[in-house]
């Protein structure tokens, strides 16, 4: 996140009544919590678009906060087509926020313990097939300049299911290139070891022996991936990459919500196709919980099938 980001959440929540209080909320999560640049500008903007409803309804004392206010602010979020991830965030965000409150003697009223997150349909994970996915990792040209770094990011991707900040954030010190692994940290910090393949090894390899040297510059760091200025590359870069490869692939028949974020549900959904159990695939993702893990069940249409014909009682 950078400062100028920062500065433009906060100033925005200053001009609010609740303001202040909601500035000091994000410095804890900070220093505190010790969470993401990410994920705080996320909560930034969750907590900015719910104290702007409440300045709407003129509510600028925690005390005239209530689960009626809290809940059709949720309900506008809802019916504004906010994805179901976007509205628990948000849920989470107020929640936090309340508890702050009562922790730092802002008000004794607290509402978290019947605060219940509204029943929402859950929606599936894009999903690219095999086939798509080898359509998309053929599509830089080997004859382009950074061909190695954009083919190094996507079979990387798709190789250890990373989310692209955990890719942007990795160290060419962090793959066991011999034994064929990397070690990744994900969100709260959290380690984890993931298998990679030959192939994604090897054009990361190449990308390291024939062009990063290159790219390098004083201000690159250990980072391996590294833009053209040698900046250790954003999420936002490679999510721009990612979609630049699939227009290619795909031109007018590209896949729904092509991402960086499709390669990784697609890691998912096709280990689980190939045998995977739903605990390994929970390890190598990161999930702290298997309920995240379980929608992939659901995306698998061809495993259910199985399923289905082998133990259904009536063919």
């Amino acid at each position: 996140m950078s400062v100028a980001q920062t500065q433009s959440i906060y100033n925005s929540l200053a001009l609010m009544a609740l303001g202040k209080s909601a500035g000091e909320f994000l410095d804890y999560l900070t220093i505190e919590a010790g969470l993401s640049d990410n994920t705080i500008m996320a909560y930034g903007r969750d907590l900015k678009n719910f104290l702007e409803y409440c300045n709407h309804n003129e509510i600028k004392q925690f005390q005239e906060i209530t689960l009626t206010i809290i809940n059709n602010f949720l309900r506008q979020l809802i019916k504004s087509d906010k994805s179901e991830t976007s509205v628990k965030r948000s849920l989470v965000t107020i929640r936090m926020f309340l508890k702050f409150a009562i922790l730092k003697g802002y008000t004794t009223n607290d509402l978290t313990q019947n605060l219940d997150a509204p029943k929402l349909w859950q929606r599936l994970p894009a999903v690219c097939s095999q086939q798509q996915v080898l359509q998309l990792l053929n599509a830089p040209d080997p004859k382009e300049p950074l061909y190695y770094r954009d083919k190094a990011i996507m079979e990387l991707l798709y190789a250890a299911g990373l989310r692209a900040s955990e890719l942007a954030n990795l160290k060419a010190s962090d793959i066991n290139f011999k034994v064929g692994y990397l070690r990744c940290i994900g969100k709260g910090q959290r380690e984890r070891i993931i298998p990679v393949g030959k192939t994604a090894i090897s054009f990361t390899q190449q990308y390291l022996e024939k062009l990063r040297g290159q790219l390098v510059k004083p201000h690159s760091g250990d980072f391996l991936i590294l833009s053209r200025t040698g900046r250790p590359m954003t999420r936002i870069e490679m999510w721009r990459i990612v979609k630049k490869y699939a227009a290619r692939a795909f031109g007018t028949k590209l896949p729904r919500q092509l991402s960086t974020h499709t390669l990784r549900h697609s890691f998912a959904t096709h280990l689980l196709a190939g045998g995977a159990d739903l605990r390994s695939i929970q390890e190598m993702l990161g999930h702290v919980d298997i309920a995240t893990t379980q929608i992939y069940t659901h995306v698998d249409k061809e495993r259910l099938k199985k399923v289905h014909k082998q133990f259904h009682p009536r063919p």
